[in-house]
């Protein structure tokens, strides 16, 4: 198992003092799964090496109780042992204070067992604190090494000297672990290989490219790029083999211009900078020093800006002349704000001596402080300017192209707000998908001079003034002053803006002086909850010091910072910011909060109390900055996710919302949903549940509702008791927010049937009908969306028609919502497969709006759509003749098999095979080209598509020359393939159309040219009468026409 997780597993990077962690990733939940079932099986296959005790006891920090080691073992109080002991007398388990023993693989498979739902972590914990199990087990001498191992050679000589039958079962045991070391590595591999996103020709082709670019002349990209290693292996790598398991392809050496050479990791998953090669061995140290890029070009192009601004010059990337245009205009723009900047400084300046010559302060420190604390005001003409860029990056966009990391206005943007991030790349500008661009369209509010100004406004502007030119006291004095004004009333807020005070404010954050410091953040944390402020701080560079304060031993400091980054970082490029001066790491260690001992003075409370503050402030910025997509992934790697975990089992509502909130913001991503379910986090969210804090409720349902797309966190929410408050929930009408996280976690645990029974026994059927009117869009999409789960029983469809929620879900077919209408479509399906509730749909005129729907853009209405149409048809009383009443409707359906969504061509092919069921509309379809449409699809390899396809053909053989038509179109040779696949549905569908198409002889000649005549004869004797009798018949018309043939030739 060593090698196996040295070099298969994925580790976080080191947290601080720590230790690495086993990420949550999916290849990492495979590989503790197949050791867990290993080590299970490992004492029934081998039972003599299970007996063998370990060198030396496999040690770690367990999640059991102690009460849940029950037969075998002797409990006295916080301490376990087993009854069994080793031949020196020693427990093979030894369970003290959390901390648990292991000496043989017997007792580790019990354990496991004992473990039951917390396998995963107890497994996980075990690997942590032991990452190479051979030594412990076997001694130091079986370490899991780099290169040629010979520990074997030197065991079997070790047997043949000492012929001990100890040895031997070491050496047993030895090649039993490589073994299975050698499974864990080539199923990695199988894993890892299904993620692939470059290839070695990729990498080679980009690394010839940029060759051909270097040069020692200054204006050429890159001064040299080479690989590592000239040996290329036949699958192109040129890495080592045992390194190609973690998909690495070569090792890069890049000498930039403007920096040191840096040698980059390319893989097939991206590129990433590494430890270098070592000077004394020239061996690649393999350890990621950075953040994965899609490809090479763009790591060079984050790492060096000289390469970014060559590469722009060698018009890799088109420019139009009106962008050139822009740019001098922004040039000229700049020339001005320089010189209304000289004025403005010459002119405070005046200002400050006049106030000093007032207080009398004329000494050198005054000085001193004035000269630190003078704001550039380049904040002054940041709206003009800005606006002036904003323009170019839109001009840019129109060519559908995204501006490179160093472009000229990402540069000019760096000069002007020098304390920025100096660029960024491709990926950075596209943060998340899920960002909200809430602040993007933001006016710039100024107060206007002719207006008349509130007292307030004056008494700031001249406490601003002090700040600038007062010294340490008068500083201090001044923002204590500062603090009395009202700072949440928006008035005040801009005008501390206006007046240069921001600026100051920041810039004290660079001081020595931790008062200066507090009281500055203290006005930043209230008046960074304006929108124009925020964005403001950003501008000025204040977040990356905020950052920086993070590190700071005085925790008020270290939770006014979090706080003010936790306001600041509500838009996309504060949260960049924040990620790219390593925000992230140190927010995450504000998490790390390990309760003290017991209580017994009043110093020792405040203390802990502190430390809880900071936790939560710590929680409070992560669940701002969690809004984008690569702060996830980085929380995730800094080691996030324990410490979460830990702060959830807290008491505090107050560090309980931020946690929760953070979580629910990450359950998006896979990985999160896979480390909330493992770390047991589930059942502290249904727990919570039942708060009476409904924000803490709000975002634990929210949280559920994101983690219940998992089948495992579905049956793990029942199983902890959480469906019966979730539907308690659905009482509490008048909070709009907590009404839909609650409909929205029902609607997800909806999707497992067994959820859906206790759904009944709680009558949460009526309750959600009841939910179907006077309610927000996104509450209705999520009760929608649970009464089309719950409509699959047929008992609930009866529910829903009793209690009068037909006539309202065929109400919400006529709105525009995209994400409404899917679900609605479906619940309106679910329920038209009664006959009763088809009566009502059909009154309420419910299959034309359904087939209006088909005329949508969304591909995902269309499909939902067209499925809900199928059930309407079977069960109207008159099918073929309400579709032919639809003006225009056979058509319209007939020309989405032109689609390009696979969902939308298996739902049309569904409905096109029950509108064929009727002569007339058959006819209707045939006219319009269906045949050339349907066998045009025959090679799809979807299964799905396949089957409905299959259907479509079978039915629209029955008229006229359709199925010598089919022939002649090419779709009867792909339909024998059809037979290959693994689902049973796709045979009974492909043999009912072969069956059909070999009433024509040239079908049949085809049909036997492709083999399909063993492919019938096994399926001839399937259980499936309906498959038996298709075979049968497609094998007895194709035999009936090579007698014919054989008679006449005989004639």
């Amino acid at each position: 198992m060593g090698a196996a997780i040295a070099r298969a597993a994925q580790w976080t990077s080191v947290f601080e003092n720590g230790t690495g962690k086993l990420e949550f990733s999916p290849l990492n939940e495979k590989l503790l799964n197949d050791i867990i079932q290993y080590v299970e099986n490992f004492g029934s296959k081998h039972s003599q090496e299970a007996a063998l005790a370990f060198k030396d006891p496999l040690t770690w920090n367990s999640v059991l109780p102690p009460t849940a080691f029950t037969d075998g073992f002797e409990a006295s109080g916080s301490k376990v042992v087993s009854r069994e002991s080793d031949t020196q007398g020693n427990p093979l388990m030894l369970y003290e204070n959390g901390k648990i023993q292991i000496r043989n693989m017997n007792m580790l498979a019990n354990v496991m067992k004992t473990a039951k739902n917390q396998k995963l972590a107890e497994a996980r914990a075990c690997l942590e604190a032991n990452r190479d199990p051979l030594v412990k087990i076997l001694g130091a001498g079986y370490a899991t090494v780099e290169g040629e191992d010979t520990t074997v050679i030197r065991m079997i000589e070790k047997m043949k000297t000492d012929g001990q039958e100890e040895v031997s079962l070491q050496l047993r045991f030895l090649l039993l672990i490589q073994q299975f070391d050698m499974q864990l590595l080539n199923s990695s591999l199988q894993q890892i290989s299904k993620e692939v996103r470059l290839a070695p020709t990729t990498v080679n082709e980009d690394v010839a490219l940029l060759q051909t670019f270097c040069g020692e002349d200054t204006s050429t990209p890159l001064l040299d790029i080479q690989f590592t290693s000239n040996y290329v292996f036949n699958n192109g790598c040129r890495a080592v083999p045992w390194r190609q398991v973690h998909g690495d392809i070569c090792y890069i050496i890049v000498k930039p211009h403007d920096g040191d050479s840096f040698c980059v990791t390319a893989s097939t998953y991206g590129c990433f900078i590494n430890g270098g090669v070592e000077q004394d061995t020239k061996e690649v140290n393999f350890e990621k020093k950075s953040d994965i890029y899609k490809d090479l070009v763009a790591l060079i192009t984050a790492k060096s800006p000289k390469f970014a601004q060559n590469i722009e010059k060698k018009n890799f990337s088109k420019r139009e002349d009106s962008i050139i245009e822009l740019e001098r205009e922004a040039a000229d723009l700049r020339e001005n704000v320089k010189e209304k900047e000289k004025t403005d400084v010459s002119a405070d300046d005046n200002k400050v001596q006049s106030m000093q010559k007032a207080t009398g302060k004329k000494g050198k420190a005054g000085k001193d402080k004035k000269k630190q604390l003078q704001p550039s005001l380049k904040w002054r003409n940041l709206g003009e300017t800005r606006k002036t860029e904003e323009k170019i990056g839109k001009e840019k966009g129109k060519d559908g192209k995204v501006k490179k990391k160093s472009s000229p206005s990402a540069s000019r943007r760096a000069s002007l707000y020098n304390r920025r991030t100096p660029g960024v790349d491709e990926e950075d500008m596209s943060d998340s998908s899920e960002e909200s661009e809430e602040e993007d369209e933001a006016q710039d509010r100024r107060q206007e001079a002719g207006t008349d100004l509130p007292s307030e406004y004056w008494q700031i502007q001249k406490l601003v003034k002090y700040l600038k030119g007062g010294n340490q006291t008068a500083t201090i004095i001044a923002l204590c002053a500062m603090r009395d004004f009202n700072l949440s009333q928006e008035t005040c807020q801009l005008a501390i803006r206006d007046v240069g005070g921001l600026e100051v404010l920041i810039n004290l954050l660079d001081t020595e002086e931790s008062k200066c410091k507090i009281g500055s953040l203290k006005i930043l944390k209230e008046i960074s909850r304006n929108v124009q402020i925020r964005r403001a701080i950003a501008d000025l560079g204040g977040l990356q010091t905020m950052v920086k304060i993070l590190k700071e031993s005085n925790k008020d400091l270290k939770c006014l910072a979090a706080e003010t980054i936790a306001n600041v970082a509500k838009f996309k490029r504060a949260r960049r910011t924040v990620r790219q001066h390593g925000g992230i790491n140190k927010l995450v260690g504000l998490l790390d909060y390990k309760p003290t001992a017991p209580i017994q003075g009043h110093q020792t409370q405040n203390v802990s109390a502190k430390d809880i503050e900071v936790a939560r402030c710590g929680a409070l910025a992560l669940w701002s900055c969690s809004k984008s997509t690569k702060n996830k992934h980085a929380i995730r790697k800094a080691g996030g996710i324990p410490l979460l975990a830990h702060l959830l089992k807290t008491l505090h509502e107050d560090m309980l919302i931020p946690v929760v909130g953070t979580l629910q913001e990450c359950a998006s991503e896979p990985s999160y949903r896979l480390a909330i379910r493992t770390e047991g986090m589930i059942e502290n969210l249904v727990a919570n549940l039942e708060s009476n804090n409904p924000e803490l409720q709000m975002h634990c349902a929210a949280a559920i509702f994101k983690c219940a797309e998992d089948k495992e966190t579905r049956d793990l929410v029942r199983q902890y008791g959480g469906l019966d408050p979730l539907v308690k929930l659905l009482e509490q009408s008048d909070n709009k927010e907590l009404l839909a996280a609650a409909t929205g976690a029902i609607w997800k645990c909806a999707i497992s049937r067994e959820n859906v029974e206790r759904f009944q026994e709680l009558k949460a059927i009526e309750r959600l009908v009841q939910l179907l009117t006077d309610q927000p869009e996104e509450v209705l999409v999520n009760v929608v969306g649970a009464l089309g789960e719950c409509a699959q029983e047929p008992a609930n469809r009866l529910v829903i028609r009793k209690c009068g929620g037909i006539p309202h879900l065929v109400q919400l077919l006529t709105g525009t919502n995209q994400a409404l209408l899917v679900n609605v479509t479906k619940a309106v399906g679910a329920c038209a497969t009664e006959q009763d509730n088809m009566t009502i749909i059909d009154k309420l005129d419910g299959v034309r709006l359904l087939w209006s729907l088909l005329k949508n853009q969304n591909p995902q209405v269309q499909a939902s759509a067209a499925w809900a149409v199928c059930p309407c048809i079977e069960n109207a009383k008159d099918a073929g003749e309400m579709v032919r009443s639809f003006v225009g409707g056979l058509e319209l359906i007939v020309s989405l098999l032109k689609s390009n969504d696979l969902e939308v061509l298996a739902s049309v092919c569904a409905a096109i095979a029950n509108i064929a069921k009727d002569e007339e509309n058959l006819a209707v379809i045939t006219d319009h080209g269906v045949v050339p449409m349907l066998a045009k699809l025959a090679t799809t390899t979807n299964d799905k598509l396949r089957r409905h396809l299959a259907e479509a053909i079978a039915r629209c053989c029955t008229w006229g020359h359709n199925r010598v038509s089919f022939g002649r179109e090419g779709a009867v040779a792909p339909l024998v393939h059809y037979l290959h696949s693994k689902d049973e549905s796709v045979h009974r569908a492909t043999a009912q159309a072969l069956y059909q198409l070999s009433r024509d002889p040239d079908n049949c000649i085809t049909m036997h040219e492709n083999g399909v005549v063993k492919l019938l004869l096994d399926m001839v004797g399937s259980s499936d009468e309906v498959l038996q009798e298709a075979a049968a018949g497609c094998i007895g018309n194709i035999r009936r026409l090579a007698l014919a043939n054989e008679k006449a030739k005989f004639a």
